[in-house]
């Protein structure tokens, strides 16, 4: 055998010992991504959270959870509250929650928070209406039914901040989302501070709409929030969601036959129809591109609306009966900026998987 072959054989074992070797770093890359893991979130009937339910039933959440090795159980949780509550004490590890509502339960109660998806803010989709009464300054005096402890109780708080009214001028009567339509009819109820869908409803038999969230735009924000610990222990699950997130939110835009239809199915998933669910989504700012969500959370108006939020809260006394100040719990913004204790970080805007998205990495 001449040098010649030799020489040729030695590169091409050399060769395929790099090919193989390739293909095992290959195979190791993929193992350590696939964590096997099982992950829970739990979802409400909202309009800006019905992308959640379709994607679980148009497979897209699965496609996604394959991708990354994992498995994404997407549930639906009939009380609002509830679905906070299971959040905070890890029954789930992802929910769809308001900015207040991450600080004032999972934040207040201890859970390490992150706002992984900005979806939203309400711009009409929250609003106070009365019965048998059409204006503002007609709600002193009145017993006011709302999920209290709530963004609701946020929200009527600076309704009547915009009448001259204080909350002292009222009564809060606590009533569940899943029964908020059913005690309108009572005649008990004549007034209320409630969200859409159970807004619409409310309106259709009769009520009064006499101030609703488009006054307050930005201030009330509408989020998925994820353990920070599931985050840190595995971005990919991180990746799956926007992944998941910002596709069904591509397929329900325009006007296009497909477009339509899946607005639609979101339509009865959340108990209405095309027309009732368009309608919904009129009064929600959608942030249907990653990086316009990526630039709110990034800016001055983010931490503005998080300091009259957490003001608020403190004072209403959500915090807990421990909270001795404002300052107990530290909110974290993207560039480490910090309201409240930075030792006590619970709540964390970071805008990098949602970056992620945008430049086409997940």
């Amino acid at each position: 055998m001449n040098k010649m072959m030799v020489d040729r054989r030695l590169l091409l074992m050399g060769a395929a010992s790099l090919v193989a070797l390739a293909a095992c770093g290959k195979k190791e890359e993929e193992k350590a991504a696939a964590t096997g893991a099982t992950y829970n979130v739990g979802w409400t009937i909202y309009a800006g959270w019905m992308p959640w339910p379709y994607a679980a039933q148009a497979g897209i959440v699965k496609k996604w959870a394959d991708k990354y090795g994992i498995t994404i159980n997407v549930t639906q949780i009939n009380d609002y509250v509830e679905s906070l509550n299971q959040f905070t004490a890890g029954k789930l590890d992802a929910v769809t929650s308001t900015n207040m509502d991450a600080l004032t339960l999972p934040a207040a109660g201890g859970r390490d928070t992150t706002a992984l998806i900005v979806g939203d803010y309400s711009n009409g989709n929250d609003g106070l209406v009365l019965k048998g009464k059409t204006k503002l300054a007609d709600v002193k005096g009145q017993s006011v039914n709302l999920v209290e402890g709530s963004v609701s109780q946020y929200f009527l708080a600076r309704a009547l901040e915009s009448a001259s009214l204080k909350m002292t001028d009222i009564k809060l009567v606590n009533t569940s989302d899943a029964d908020m339509v059913a005690a309108w009819g009572t005649p008990q109820m004549t007034a209320a501070a409630t969200w859409n869908p159970m807004l619409s409803e409310i309106i259709k038999a009769g009520g009064a709409l006499v101030y609703d969230s488009s006054k307050i735009p930005g201030e009330i924000l509408d989020m998925l929030i994820v353990g920070t610990d599931k985050l840190k222990a595995d971005p990919n699950f991180g990746k799956a969601l926007v992944g998941i997130w910002y596709e069904t939110l591509g397929l329900m835009q325009g006007a296009t036959p497909e477009a339509v239809g899946v607005r639609t199915e979101m339509g009865k998933l959340s108990g209405t129809d095309l027309a009732g669910y368009d309608a919904q989504l009129a009064t929600t700012f959608m942030y249907y591109k990653p990086a316009d969500a990526v630039a709110y959370v990034n800016s001055p108006e983010a931490v503005t609306a998080a300091e009259k939020v957490r003001k608020f809260s403190f004072e209403a006394g959500l915090f807990g009966e421990g909270a001795k100040s404002v300052d107990d719990i530290g909110i974290e913004f993207p560039g480490g900026k910090v309201l409240g204790s930075a030792a006590n970080v619970k709540l964390r805007f970071d805008p990098a998987y949602m970056q992620m998205a945008a430049e086409g990495k997940v």
